[in-house]
């Protein structure tokens, strides 16, 4: 099992992951680690809600896990990033779930690119997850290998696919590196994220607090 984070906050929120709001979802990440012994997968923080959440957050993980052993955006600066986004259209943590594409980390080995493997690999643990959560019907699939994970989820026509009526929406990854080199660039971006929750946020029935 992974180490608690250090710092005190963290160590908080990880104390409190079976909590009963997503103890389910936290219990799913066990199992998972079961199945590869020695890997690592990445818990869902306890601010989120399996019962409340509407809209679904699938992120590429490219990258190292993040030490909070938390599910996240990416870097500090893709997580401050991707909470503008929520903050600013008034998307409440209760209401959104993140979810990685290959939910496994090898400790000590950062993913770069996920192959098509890994992608595929990723597809059951994603149907697991969304069994979890039976109020979601959006996902928001931040980068390409959560865009062609989210495509294949739909082609399994699965029944809940037809009974939540689950829509995809295509987000670039809150990582620096897809936002383009000038300031412009990069709020165009972000301005196509917000556009992406606002309509996710419509569709679930959310009311829209922010701008």
């Amino acid at each position: 099992m992974q180490s608690a984070p250090a710092a005190p906050h963290q160590e908080v929120l990880w104390n409190r992951r079976y909590d009963p709001n997503i103890a389910e979802v936290n219990q799913l990440c066990d199992s998972l680690m079961q199945l590869k012994p020695g890997s690592e997968v990445p818990y869902i923080d306890p601010q989120h809600d399996v019962e409340e959440a509407r809209i679904v957050s699938l992120f590429s993980n490219n990258g190292a896990a993040h030490p909070s052993g938390f599910v996240t955006a990416g870097s500090d600066e893709a997580m401050t990033r991707l909470l503008g986004v929520h903050w600013q259209v008034g998307l409440k943590p209760q209401y959104v779930m993140p979810w990685n594409v290959h939910p496994w980390y090898t400790p000590g080995e950062p993913h770069t690119k996920l192959t098509k493997e890994e992608v595929a690999e990723g597809l059951k643990p994603l149907l697991r997850f969304l069994a979890l959560v039976p109020r979601a019907s959006v996902i928001v699939a931040h980068g390409t290998e959560a865009q062609r994970l989210a495509a294949a989820f739909l082609k399994t026509e699965n029944r809940m696919i037809y009974r939540r009526s689950f829509k995809i929406y295509k987000a670039r990854s809150a990582e620096g590196r897809s936002f383009g080199a000038t300031e412009e660039r990069q709020e165009e971006s972000l301005a196509e994220m917000r556009l992406a929750y606002k309509d996710a946020m419509a569709r679930t029935g959310l009311a829209l607090t922010g701008r």
